[in-house]
């Protein structure tokens, strides 16, 4: 039997554009709760291992406490890197790639996605959005998901072959480190991070998008509404902004609507590198995370290496085919 795994962002839901935007606060009760049926649905589908990110809030530990655990369902909480930041879910990413989970099951947006990536970047996920301006994880109901969980931890279905690999951008800043994006990374015209959320498009350069979905908010609408790029295309999409092009009206955030000048909009292959140079600052999926220094060369490009994505529908199906709830009385 292979484990499960749970990373639960405490912080998800929570920034700034909550208070900009018309969003409403995602609460960690909620993701309690959503922790709660999840578990319960491994476990009616068969998972008996679990391992947990100890997250600063305790979410995933008060879940468990408030759960009639049957006998023989074990749990394990891994270390913590005790920063309460982003740090916290790479490192609990790096740990669960260690103790081959068999798939793991994330709360949060984008952002939380993107650093359990990076941490472990083709590992195999059931992702439900609890943040905001999200794209990769999917709004679902916690105890169908907990069902695919167990699924495929007890090896009643392969995750493979109910889940399809996410494209993933590759960003290189000359002299430093690599870094990732699932969905977009945006060269803007800052000089320091400041805010993380990207909401004055005014300072927006330049973005590359691995998915330009035109039904979603923030930055990926921006190319989906000019566009439309989906996560099965092979392909990305490279936008520059200015005031020399059109001007499309797009929401910026729940709720928040603005006039952004597109110059250009160019289909980028898997492999092609997109370069550029600073000053300036990138955000990765959506928050502004690196600062490029004044002749500092950036490398971007997009390739389907990124996490595997669980298919809760496909998952069920395939259970519902080999009659796995099904019992003779």
């Amino acid at each position: 039997m292979r484990a499960v795994g749970l990373v639960a962002n405490p912080a998800s839901g929570k920034d700034i554009r909550r208070l900009a935007g018309k969003a409403s606060v995602f609460d960690n009760r909620e993701k309690l709760a959503i922790v709660r049926r999840a578990v319960l649905g491994a476990i009616a589908a068969g998972a008996t291992r679990f391992i947990y990110m100890s997250d600063s809030h305790g979410i995933v530990k008060q879940a468990i406490a408030e759960t009639a655990i049957p006998r023989g369902v074990r749990f394990e909480a891994l270390p913590s890197s005790g920063t309460a930041s982003a740090m916290d879910t790479i490192v609990a990413a790096e740990q669960m790639a260690q103790k081959n989970c068999a798939v793991v099951l994330v709360l949060g947006g984008d952002g939380t996605n993107r650093a359990f990536a990076r941490g472990w970047r083709d590992a195999t996920l059931v992702s439900l959005s609890t943040g905001t301006n999200n794209v990769f994880p999917v709004m679902a109901e916690a105890t169908v998901a907990g069902m695919a969980l167990g699924l495929i931890a007890s090896g009643k279905v392969k995750g493979h072959a109910v889940s399809s690999q996410a494209k993933l951008i590759d960003v290189e800043i000359e002299g430093e480190g690599q870094d990732i994006a699932l969905i977009d990374a945006v060269i803007t015209r800052d000089a320091f991070i400041g805010a993380k959320a990207l909401l004055d498009p005014s300072r927006l350069k330049e973005a590359l998008l691995s998915r330009a979905e035109p039904a979603a908010v923030g930055i990926t609408s921006l190319g989906g509404l000019v566009r439309p790029v989906s996560s099965q295309d092979d392909f990305g999409l490279h936008l520059t902004f200015g005031k020399d092009g059109r001007e499309l009206l797009a929401p910026m955030g729940p709720g928040m609507f603005a006039k952004v000048s597109i110059s250009k909009t160019r289909l980028v292959k898997f492999g092609k590198v997109v370069r550029a140079r600073g000053p300036s600052v990138i955000a990765l999926d959506g928050e502004r995370e690196r600062v490029v220094a004044n002749g500092q060369n950036i490398a971007m490009q997009i390739s389907r290496s990124g996490p595997w994505v669980v298919d809760l529908a496909a998952a069920l199906q395939r259970a519902a085919k080999q009659k796995t709830f099904l019992r003779t009385i």
